[in-house]
């Protein structure tokens, strides 16, 4: 093994889920709640995404908690709330680009990440001018689900070495 792999299996840090949000719609209000249950092939049941005919990259965004005091300077505002930046899951404690093509649990479940979570033009909406560029590598991470089960606020996120 060599000793970048060595490196990318090493992640000791346990994050933690601190907020969990649906969008039933497109461009709809972001429902906060407690719990999710993330379904293979889909992502978590009660968000648009899940609901696509096809399966996708995008089944879950997660973002860091870490993150948003920066958006939120960057844009000249005293904070942003997590659903201003429509991702599913913020995450405390464990940096998402390190789990990016990587098999990891949140909860009950397991993802796996299949890329970044580039901004769109929704930014600029929600956030006001330069939001789009704001959250230019701040956007977090998608996922897709490798395997089903329901995720809570204050669930570990980790690593999952195969």
């Amino acid at each position: 093994m060599s000793q970048m792999n060595d490196l990318l299996d090493s992640l000791p840090q346990t994050g933690r889920v601190e907020w969990i949000g649906l969008s039933p719609e497109p461009r709809g209000e972001m429902r906060v709640v407690e719990s999710a249950a993330a379904r293979v092939g889909n992502g978590l049941e009660g968000d648009h995404h899940a609901e696509s005919a096809k399966p996708s990259k995008r089944q879950v965004t997660l973002i860091q908690a870490e993150h948003l005091p920066a958006v939120a300077g960057l844009c000249g505002l005293d904070e942003v709330r997590p659903e201003q930046l429509r991702r599913n899951v913020v995450v405390a404690g464990i940096n998402l680009l390190a789990l990016k093509d990587r098999k990891f649990r949140v909860g009950e479940a397991l993802l796996e990440g299949t890329g970044p979570c580039v901004p769109c033009s929704r930014m600029e909406e929600n956030l006001g001018p330069g939001g789009y560029n704001a959250m230019r590598g701040h956007g977090g991470i998608t996922a897709r689900v490798v395997e089903p089960g329901v995720i809570r606020i204050g669930d570990a996120v980790r690593l999952e070495l195969e």
